[in-house]
């Protein structure tokens, strides 16, 4: 979590930030949380990259359901305090949300 400032908040939002960022979201959930709790700005956090890539090799393996895998990582970062979620899977995850 980026230093406070005397009221608690964020330092970057002290300096002007629109949105505050958090990457990678998964391994900083904890941090993410924090983040949001202190925040009166969106909050975004950022899975892609090695999160993303991670589900995805697992999937081509047969290891883990894709579609499960992906849902589950952005309901972890959404209930986490995400407002914003950036993601390489957000088409495929805006047509399954679609398709329930």
């Amino acid at each position: 979590m980026s230093p406070a400032n005397e009221t608690g908040h964020p330092l970057d939002e002290a300096e002007g930030a629109d949105i505050l960022m958090v990457k990678p979201a998964l391994p900083s959930l904890d941090v993410l949380a924090d983040v949001a709790a202190a925040s009166a700005v969106p909050v975004a956090a950022y899975h892609v990259s090695g999160e993303y890539a991670q589900i995805e090799a697992a999937a081509e393996r047969g290891w883990i359901d894709r579609r499960a895998a992906h849902l589950e990582a952005v309901t972890s970062i959404v209930r986490a305090g995400a407002d914003i979620v950036l993601t390489y899977a957000a088409l495929d995850i805006a047509a399954w949300l679609d398709d329930d």
